[in-house]
C-alpha cells in the first residue's frame, strides 16, 4: 500500500490554521499510514497551535505587506526569496505527493514551490472575496476548494469546487451541550446568554462597545461570554464577574456555541461557516481593517440569505442597542434566523475537500 505524504500550509490566524488542521484530520482518517508536515511563518500562532494539534511544522520567515513604509516592508523582497528557496528545499527533501494551502503568509511562497517543481496543489479559499496570493496560485493550481459562489471571476472556472468551509467537528451537534456548558462556565440556565467573538487576537472596537453596553446587558438579564481576545485581556479582565465571563481565548468553541442564544461575532470566513452550523441568532460586525474588506462581503452573502444581522463600525453607537434590544425581544426574528443560517451550512465540507485532494493521489 502507498504511504502518501502531505504539507499543509496555513496560518497568521485561527481562520486560516484551524482548516489546515481540520483537513489533516480528515485525510489521517482516510490514510493512517500518512505522513504530515505543516509549513507557516515564523513567530505567528500556527507554530504554537499545529504541535498542540499532534503535527510537525517547519517555520518560514515571511511576513506580509504592510500599509505604510516600514523596515518590514523594505526587507520583504528578501523574506520572499529566503521563503521561496527554504520551501524548495522542504519539498525537494519530505517528496509530498500533494501541498494544500488554507491561506496565511506562508502558503504564497510554499505552494509556489510545490507548482514549479511538478507537485498538484489544492487551494481552499475561506472568503467570499479573494486575497491577492491565492489569485495568482490559483494559475497553476490543481483544484480550487471555495465556500462561495460566483468566484469565477477570481479563479479559473473549471478548477473551482464548491465545497464550504471546514469547520471543527465536533461543532455538527452541539444541542444536547447545553445543560454541560453552561455548568462550565458557571451561568445561570434561566437566562439568557450573549456570546461575544473578536477572533484569536482580539477585536478593539467591539470590546470598547461591549464595555459601554456592559451595564445595559446585565439590565435586560442576560449573561455573557466575552472572548476579548488575547490582545486585550489585561485590559478587559477586571469586568470578569457572576453574569460576565471574560476570556482571551476559547478552547471549547462547542461549549460556548451550545451556551449561546444570540451571537456578536466578526465575519472572518471561518466563523461565518461555523455559525452557519450552529445556527444561532447572529449579529455581525465585521472588521474594515482587512483586504478587500472581504469580512463584510462574507457577512452580506448571509444577510442577503436573511440568515444575519449586519452592523458596520460605524453604525454601532447610533445602531446598536436599539437593534440588540429588538432581537432579545423577538422571539420569532431569533427561531427565523436561526433557520434561515442553517439551511447555508455545508456540514461536510471537509469530506468534500479531502476527495478533492485524494482525486489528484490515485
Amino acid at each position: 500500500m502507498t504511504k502518501y505524504k502531505f504539507i499543509l500550509s496555513g496560518g497568521g490566524t485561527g481562520g486560516h490554521i484551524y482548516p489546515a488542521i481540520a483537513i489533516a484530520n480528515e485525510l489521517k482518517l482516510q490514510f493512517p499510514d500518512a505522513e504530515f508536515l505543516f509549513v507557516g511563518a515564523k513567530d505567528k500562532m500556527e507554530m504554537q497551535k499545529v504541535p498542540q494539534a499532534g503535527y510537525e511544522i517547519k517555520g518560514l520567515w515571511i511576513a506580509g505587506l504592510q500599509r505604510k513604509l516600514t523596515l518590514q516592508n523594505m526587507l520583504f523582497p528578501l523574506k520572499l526569496a529566503a521563503s521561496l528557496l527554504e520551501s524548495r528545499k522542504i519539498i525537494r527533501k519530505f517528496k509530498p505527493n500533494v501541498v494544500i494551502g488554507t491561506g496565511g503568509f506562508a502558503s504564497g511562497p510554499l505552494l509556489q514551490a510545490a507548482g514549479s517543481a511538478g507537485i498538484p496543489t489544492v487551494i481552499q479559499e475561506q472568503n467570499s472575496f479573494p486575497g491577492i496570493t491565492n489569485k495568482l496560485l490559483s494559475k497553476k493550481a490543481n483544484a480550487i476548494c471555495v465556500a462561495y459562489e460566483n468566484l469565477e471571476r477570481f479563479f479559473p472556472k473549471d478548477k473551482i469546487v464548491l465545497t464550504g468551509n471546514p469547520v471543527r467537528q465536533d461543532l455538527i451537534d452541539i444541542d444536547d451541550k447545553r445543560d454541560e456548558a453552561i455548568a462550565f462556565y458557571g451561568l445561570d440556565p434561566n437566562k439568557k446568554t450573549l456570546l461575544v467573538l473578536g477572533g484569536s487576537l482580539g477585536a478593539r472596537r467591539i470590546n470598547q462597545l461591549i464595555e459601554k453596553e456592559l451595564s445595559n446587558f446585565l439590565s435586560q438579564d442576560v449573561q455573557i461570554i466575552w472572548q476579548c481576545g488575547k490582545l486585550y485581556f489585561e485590559d478587559y479582565k477586571k469586568y470578569n464577574q457572576q453574569n460576565v465571563r471574560v476570556v482571551d481565548f476559547i478552547e471549547r468553541m462547542d461549549f460556548v456555541y451550545a451556551a449561546a442564544d444570540v451571537i456578536i461575532s466578526r465575519a472572518g470566513a471561518s466563523s461565518v461557516s461555523e455559525l452557519c452550523i450552529v445556527g444561532k441568532p447572529v449579529i455581525f460586525i465585521p472588521s474594515p481593517n482587512v483586504a478587500e474588506d472581504h469580512q463584510t462581503k462574507n457577512a452580506q452573502a448571509i444577510v442577503e440569505a436573511k440568515g444575519a444581522i449586519l452592523l458596520k463600525e460605524t453604525e454601532l453607537d447610533s445602531e446598536f442597542s436599539i437593534v440588540f434590544e429588538a432581537l432579545l425581544k423577538d422571539d420569532g426574528k431569533q427561531k427565523q434566523l436561526s433557520a434561515n443560517i442553517k439551511r447555508l451550512a455545508k456540514p461536510k465540507a471537509t469530506q468534500d475537500i479531502v476527495a478533492e485532494i485524494v482525486k489528484l493521489i490515485r
